[in-house]
């Protein structure tokens, strides 16, 4: 069996970010979705639960964080193209994320081709996609450290 992934994320209004989701490629599955949670699927091994902020909160004693103005985490996905980096990332804009929010600028191509957006709640999306032969050697091929 494959290991599989649910991000739950705590959200203001379950209705606008099932909404989000669904309009940069994430597919609602109901038969775990209610008016407290909606499962969001991306693969068939990675899920994004969108909880309300009342049913987040049975889960952890801290406090919520405001993700428009804090950051606990940067949600990297990997994309087929440049051109589905940039599909996902117009389709967020389009839905009202905000898009283009990294330090840098990742949109100068080269062997990894990446850009940022927030989701209507504030948490910070990577659509990234990197060349195949980059990815096959690494950032740091052992053969590099072998001849050194």
């Amino acid at each position: 069996m494959n290991r599989m992934i649910f991000v739950n994320l705590p959200v203001q209004d379950l209705a606008r970010s099932k909404g989000f989701y669904e309009a940069i490629g994430f597919r609602n599955e109901p038969k775990f979705s209610n008016d407290a949670a909606a499962m969001m699927v991306l693969s068939d091994t990675i899920s994004v639960m969108l909880l309300t902020h009342p049913f987040y909160a049975t889960f952890t004693r801290k406090p919520i964080a405001d993700a428009s103005n804090s950051s606990q985490v940067l949600l990297c996905i990997s994309c087929e193209s440049p051109a589905e980096v940039d599909q996902i990332t117009d389709a967020a804009a389009a839905a009202g994320g905000k898009v283009d929010v990294s330090q840098e600028d990742q949109t100068k191509g080269g062997l990894m081709y990446g850009r940022d957006f927030e989701d209507t709640d504030g948490h910070q999306w990577a659509p990234m996609w990197m060349d195949p032969s980059f990815a096959e050697t690494g950032a740091h091929p052992v053969e590099q450290a072998t001849a050194l």
